[in-house]
This record gives C-alpha cells, structure tokens and sequence, in this order.
C-alpha cells in the first residue's frame, strides 16, 4: 500500500526572509509568456529536452517548458531548497503539499490559491469532491491534484490453492481466518509437508499511524475509524476505539496461530511478493494494482500455469455482516503554480489554460501512452508497443514512463486516469483489470474517510516523529505477545500524554469549523 505520509503536517508559521526576497526580486523579471519552468520528479533517464516527447508535449501545451528533472530519491530535499530560495520555478510537483516547507510558502503567498478557480476548465475542475478535500492545505487547494483511484484496497489470494482446497473467495472476516487457516494447515500446494501459512504482512514503515497497511485495512474492516473519526460529536483516533481493539485481538490469534508468516516484523516490502509467488503464502492485503506485479512474477515463474494462480477480492466485511472499505486519497501530489513570474489573474489563467490542454484526453495519452502511431498503437481499447528496436523510439517510451508522466493529472495508467492500459497477456489479466474497477466502484460505497484529511496540526507537524511510532510500535509488540493488551492501552496513554491529546484537539477544532 502506499507508505507516502498523508497527513503530516505543518501549521501557519510566519513569512521567511527567503519569501520576503523572493516577492522582491520577482519584481524586476519578465512574465512568463511563452515559456513556462518546471520543477519535476524523474524516476530514471532524463527525458531529452530536444526530442520527440518534449515537441509533442509543447505543442499541445501550446508553451515552452523548461524542465528541471530531479531524481525522486532527491525530490524531497530539493523541494526543500526550492521553496526556501528565489527562484521558485512556475510550475511545481509537490509531492507532500501539507509538509511544512510547502505550507510556510503557499500561507505565505509564494503559490496561487486556486480554490475557486478550476471549475471554468473542464479537465482541470476536482473530478470528486473528497478527492479535492482531501488534496487540500488546510481547506485550500494550492494545485491541480494528480488523480488516482480514491478506492484500491483488495485482497489478492492464490486461486490454485483456494481450487485445491474447494474454497471460495471471502466475504468476511471470518472467512478469511477460515482460508488462512485453510492454507496453512490442510497442504494448499499439495506437497505433503506442512510448509505453508496464510496472509502475508510486511514490516511497514511508521512515518504515520494510519499509512494504509494491511492493519489499518483490517481495523476499517472492524468498524474502527480511518485514521481519525468522529463519536459522539467528539473527534477519536482510530487506535482509542473498541473496534480496533477487537481487531488487533482478530490479528493476534490469526498470529498466535501460525497463520501469518512469522516474519512480519522484519519482512521488507521489497520483498511482500515473493513468499506468495514462491509458494509459501497465499494472502496479500493491498492495493489492487499489486494483481498486475503479481501476474508479471507468475508468468515469469510459472509461464504455462500463470494464469489461474492468482484470485482477488475487496473489502470484507466484519463477522455481523456490517461493510467498512478502506478508500486511499484519490490523488498522488499537485502541481502548484508559483506567483514569482506568474502575478497576474491573466497570466494564470494563460497557465491554466495550457495545463487544462495537458489534462484532456489527449494529454492524458500522450503524457502516459507517448505518441500514438510512433511507439504505440490502439488495440482492442488497449495501447500495444511498436516500434520498440527503433532507438528514437526506445528514448520516447523512457522519457514518457520515467519522465513526462509525472506532468500528467489525468494521466497514469491503471489508476484511474484517462490514459490507454498496457494491452495485458492474457484473459485472465484482462478480466482483472474489469474486475478491479467494478470493485472500487462496489467499495465506494461504504468507504470510510478521514475528516481530518484536509488540515494540518501545528503540534503534529512538531511532534509527529515522535508520537507516530508509540502506538505503531506498540500494536507490534502486542501482536507479538510481547505486551498485554493492558500495555497497549497504556501506551495510547502515553500518546495523548506526549501531544497527542493537543492533535486531536487541534484536529476537533479545524474539523468543527470546516464543516460548519
């Protein structure tokens, strides 16, 4: 699942000198006409500013770009650096807009708020309401949010061990205990050997509480909040509620059991997949989009038999019949414009204009697919690759999957965009790509938000990497039989006493005034 934090984090802090300065020296600099810079994230080789990508995108902008590419590893630290210097670029990825740096420069004027302005662009207006809520700073919308599904948690299962089993897919809480049992103990790959367990929980990074890992699935599951929610008009964390509690007793006996593998508190998340396609697993709670990994490690594996190995399935419900999904933010970053050389309600409308063309259908395309005819073409509704032993066209398909994607907010295949998906291998793959999107749809439904989503606590921002890793920590030992549920308890204590009484009370206040 995503382990990018999404809520931390910062409150209103005064204006910087280096904001100061740059407002001042912004002063004396031409608009940005014709050309537009841009600051960007690259996951590989650097997109060649000459080539066929960069026209194509220019042309269709109907701009100039001059695009800084930085290395994702980098991004962090150098978003940093940007927004505290004088030469903020025009056009922004922001990766984390309630980070402390992006907060201090938006509060302070560096970025245009541009709440009430998409709505005039058809491709660029919020195309869910929780989604915008969700993307903005402190009720604000300070970019054009990077769309993704706002529904992709799932459970993937080995389909071959299920049919060897007889078994059907779960429904319920209860039944997944039932499977995972089932694949622990009754010889799932009929080997003779009782070598197998059921689910498959990594170690999971603590930068957040709720960082949308198979626990927090599990607790949404058992009716706990996502993240925060409201009781009784007053504002609870999810871990200071009873149906966390019954779930983490639900995990501990799955655990107790044998039923989970027992390196959950050091497996890496590098490697989640390979106990499930090795055979020593069966289960992963995910996102959906894990099937498409999977399928690729499978056919690899096991090229003739691939396809029937791999089941999916969403939320579950807990064991009263009662519904509760997990649903994820719905975006993936903003792009933020910056008012250093874009001041006017002209100018920015002549950038909003050119992004609204990159958010079209046919931005979407050419930002995830490239150009059609050139190194794809259309099949069946599915963009199929040619021409990949043409050097050119080798550069188009690197400098579109590591490099121009990122510019897209309509775009990104498989996530709920406007692009073409890769043609897959085969039925089996096809019918899943069908499945997940009437899953999201099913699960949207009883998905449970976070209400806090759109805000940011001062005292979180301060504190958070202290008081994140108490009760993450502590779920861990309990679950390891280290603790008594007693300890647990204690430890949540110990959070509210540490600064997370003030979170919640800063959080209470923001959500009160928000909604009313």
């Amino acid at each position: 699942m995503n382990t990018t934090p999404h809520r931390l984090l910062a409150g209103a802090v005064a204006i910087t000198a280096a904001f100061v300065t740059a407002a001042c020296s912004a002063g004396d600099e031409p608009g940005p006409g014709n050309e537009l810079t841009v600051m960007a994230p690259l996951f590989g080789t650097a997109p060649d500013p000459g080539g066929e990508m960069q026209q194509a995108v220019e042309k269709l902008a109907g701009k100039k770009l001059k695009i800084t590419w930085v290395p994702n590893a980098e991004y962090g630290d150098k978003t940093n650096v940007t927004l505290a210097s004088d030469r903020i670029p025009d056009l922004m990825v922001i990766q984390d807009q309630k980070s402390p740096s992006f907060v201090k420069a938006a509060e302070a004027g560096a970025f245009w708020d541009l709440t009430d302005k998409l709505d005039k662009y058809p491709n660029l207006k919020p195309r869910n309401e929780q989604t915008r809520l969700n993307s903005s700073t402190n009720g604000r919308n300070f970019g054009v949010y990077r769309v993704r599904p706002l529904l992709r948690s799932a459970v993937l299962l080995r389909k071959d061990w299920l049919d060897r089993l007889g078994l059907d897919l779960p429904k319920t809480t209860d039944d997944l205990y039932e499977v995972a049992r089932a694949f622990t103990e009754k010889d799932p790959d009929g080997n003779g050997k009782k070598d197998t367990y059921g689910l498959i929980i990594p170690k999971w990074p603590t930068p957040v509480f709720n960082a949308s890992s198979p626990y927090n699935a599990v607790d949404v599951w058992f009716g706990a909040p996502n993240g925060f929610g409201m009781r009784d008009g007053r504002l609870v964390p999810e871990f200071d509620t009873p149906e966390f509690f019954a779930a983490n007793r639900y995990l501990k006996k799955m655990i107790d059991e044998g039923l989970v593998n027992p390196d959950y508190a050091t497996l890496d998340t590098g490697k989640w997949n390979d106990p499930f396609v090795q055979g020593k697993g069966g289960i992963i709670i995910d996102v959906n989009v894990r099937a498409t990994q999977l399928y690729g490690l499978l056919r690899e594996k096991y090229p003739d038999d691939y396809t029937g190995m791999l089941a999916m399935t969403g939320n579950l419900s807990r064991p009263d019949g009662q519904k509760f999904s997990l649903p994820f933010l719905g975006y993936n970053g903003i792009i933020a414009i910056s008012k250093q050389h874009i001041r006017t309600e002209e100018q920015l409308d002549d950038t909003l204009r050119a992004l609204d063309r990159l958010a079209s259908e046919d931005g979407a395309i050419l930002l995830t697919n490239g150009i059609e005819g050139r190194n794809f073409k259309v099949e069946d509704g599915y963009a199929v690759l040619i021409n990949e032993d043409d050097p050119a066209v080798k550069t188009i398909n690197n400098d579109v999957d590591w490099g121009f994607i990122q510019l897209g907010t309509t775009a990104s295949v498989g996530v709920g965009g406007d692009a073409y998906e890769r043609k897959p291998a085969s039925e089996a793959e096809r019918d899943n790509l069908r499945l997940r999107k009437e899953l999201e749809e099913l699960d949207l439904r009883t998905a449970v938000h976070d209400p806090t989503l759109p805000y940011v606590s001062p005292t979180l921002t301060a504190k958070g990497a202290t008081l994140h890793p108490i009760v993450s920590d502590a779920r861990i030992k309990y679950l390891a039989g280290e603790i008594t549920e007693g300890q647990l308890k204690d430890e949540i204590k110990r959070w509210y006493d540490s600064g997370g009484g003030q979170v919640v009370a800063e959080f209470q206040e923001m959500v009160t005034r928000g909604g009313s």
